[in-house]
């Protein structure tokens, strides 16, 4: 297969996070809103052009109160940071259809070095004829190197947010015309 564009169809994707709560338990959530930018050969990842967007106002943890203050200035002050920002820099392949894909994070105003580990899940075509690809994504993150740095002690001592907050997520993309 060629170099081709694809579009994220959002219907059919999502962008999952879990981070360590009172260090006992993992609280989860996701961003509802995302898109991409996705250049890419997806059975040879290599040479793939990816630019992932968040909006980090979608968050969503099932607690109102609880995502009002995850959107406020004591962590992503989506006022002033309203779009955490993934590109691909370089694509290493695993084995065959697994990739670390390393890339330039930018999330509360700081750019860091990420990798994800991407899985090409495979491609068809739907009933309507569109040719469509899926893949899959897991990564960790240190909040803190974002500057996301608020949290609240407790009495048995430990925290109560914990530092690594781990992604993990599923696109479908459709070949652009």
């Amino acid at each position: 297969m060629t170099k081709a564009k694809w579009a994220v169809d959002t219907a059919h994707s999502n962008v999952d996070f879990s981070i360590k709560h009172m260090m006992i338990a993992k609280t989860n959530g996701a961003f509802h809103k995302f898109d991409a930018e996705i250049e890419a050969d997806p059975t040879d990842l290599t040479t793939a052009n990816i630019v992932f967007n968040v909006d980090v106002a979608s968050i969503d943890t099932r607690n109102e109160d609880r995502d009002n203050h995850l959107r406020s200035a004591d962590f992503f002050d989506v006022e002033n940071y309203p779009t955490m920002t993934f590109k691909s820099t370089s694509i290493e392949r695993k084995d065959e259809d697994e990739y670390n894909v390393t890339g330039d994070l930018t999330l509360h105003g700081v750019t860091k070095s990420e990798t994800f580990v991407v899985t090409f899940e495979g491609q068809g075509k739907d009933p309507w004829g569109n040719e469509k690809v899926g893949f899959s994504a897991e990564g960790t993150v240190n909040r803190s190197d974002y500057g996301l740095t608020w949290n609240a002690a407790l009495e048995t001592g430990g925290v109560l947010v914990g530092d690594k907050v781990k992604f993990s997520i599923s696109l479908e993309a459709a070949k652009a015309e």
